[in-house]
């Protein structure tokens, strides 16, 4: 395999799980001696402001306005590519695309984002560029399909059997996992898990419980906190993300002297703080479920917001592999009650075991060179 080969991902930053996936599947094209590998985000790049309004829409929808945005998802989830609004969604970011297309020459384009902005542009201007999508949730709406993609990577023979039954040909369809960050397939965090429980002040004998909380109201993050600490003898790690406000205000409600709980906000390192876990309190945002299967913790689902967050946790509830509570007082009971029994922790973990996909990354990137190579060696040979 040739070592120029130019790469095109494109993704849109609703939420961290394309960018990381992105970055991941970046990272593995390097490894491979890939070098020049682009990231775009095609939306922010094309359409600024409409990129800020529907992010800020979508941050809303986990507070307000997830009955709308339930609705649109699920009124356009087997929307045929042909219709109209498909194309007119298909439509958004083309131009941009084009001086892309034109400035990098890609020799292939991988899409982290349901839009299909590149089957459609080659569709419309006839461009031969093969295009990959690489699916991060674990139920299917039509906007992750095309007749134009080349491949799609999903993250579960489940998958795939469904898209088999909208039309697509199985062998465009490769069962792959999604592609997550190298350090979630390492045992390495084992190690500094110990480090860390002296840098958090943690106990060893404790049962601890990770919060990622940056989506959730103040009042709701608090309770949940409190009844937690009430309920057992656990310990609690609370990640806030990017909200700094929220942040602050946890970090001044608890007493983390007092009180066994550790408030934080971005971390680089979540990978640790999961195999410190005993559980982890999440939304069912495909790429953070993936991340806590490949570390074999228990996610439980608190108030999934309608779409595709929703049937990512009924897909894991389904097979067992994940708990979803929609009000503060049963999350509580719901994670006392798993804690405690370890008949039912053995099953979680035995399910999540079943759906665990390895290096996601690393084998898409090699199913996509070895795809590009055998393209070429066709081509060459029909040109003798």
């Amino acid at each position: 395999m040739k070592k120029d080969v130019k790469v095109l991902i494109l993704y849109a930053h609703y939420g961290e799980g394309h960018l990381q996936v992105s970055r991941a599947l970046k990272t593995s094209f390097q490894n491979a001696g890939i070098r020049n590998v682009t990231v775009k985000d095609l939306f922010a790049e094309a359409h600024p402001l409409i990129d800020r309004v529907t992010r800020y829409i979508y941050k809303k929808s986990y507070t307000i306005g997830s009955g709308f945005y339930g609705w649109f998802y699920n009124v356009t989830k087997n929307m045929n590519h042909n219709t109209f609004l498909s194309r007119l969604f298909n439509s958004f970011g083309i131009s941009k695309l084009r001086d892309i297309i034109r400035q990098e020459k890609p020799d292939l384009v991988i899409n982290t984002f349901p839009m299909l902005a590149m089957p459609e542009l080659c569709r419309i201007d006839e461009i031969s560029i093969p295009v990959y999508t690489v699916v991060t949730d674990f139920t299917l709406h039509n906007r992750w399909i095309h007749p134009e993609i080349t491949m799609h990577y999903v993250p579960t023979i489940d998958l795939k059997k469904t898209m088999m039954r909208e039309g697509i040909d199985p062998k465009r369809i490769k069962v792959s996992g999604i592609p997550l960050r190298e350090e979630f397939h390492s045992l390495a965090y084992m190690f500094n898990s110990f480090h860390l429980l002296d840098i958090y002040r943690l106990c060893p004998s404790k049962k601890t419980i990770l919060i990622m909380a940056d989506f959730h109201n103040r009042k709701t993050v608090k309770k949940i906190c409190s009844d937690i600490l009430s309920a057992g003898d656990y310990q609690i790690l609370l990640v806030c993300g990017k909200n700094q406000r929220l942040k602050e205000e946890m970090g001044a409600f608890f007493d983390e002297q007092q009180l066994p709980i550790r408030v934080l906000g971005f971390v680089s390192d979540l990978h640790t703080l999961m195999g410190m876990a005993s559980c982890i309190i999440t939304k069912a945002g495909g790429v953070t479920l993936s991340e806590a299967l490949a570390l074999g913790v228990p996610p439980v689902i608190f108030s999934p917001v309608a779409g595709q967050e929703m049937e990512n946790a009924r897909y894991l509830v389904d097979k067992g592999a994940a708990i979803i509570s929609y009000r503060t007082d049963d999350l509580v009971f719901q994670v006392n009650r798993l804690l405690r029994d370890e008949k039912r922790l053995f099953e979680i973990n035995k399910a999540i075991q079943l759906l665990r996909k390895r290096n996601a990354a690393k084998n898409i990137i090699q199913d996509i060179l070895t795809n590009i190579e055998w393209a070429a060696m066709n081509l060459d040979t029909a040109s003798r």
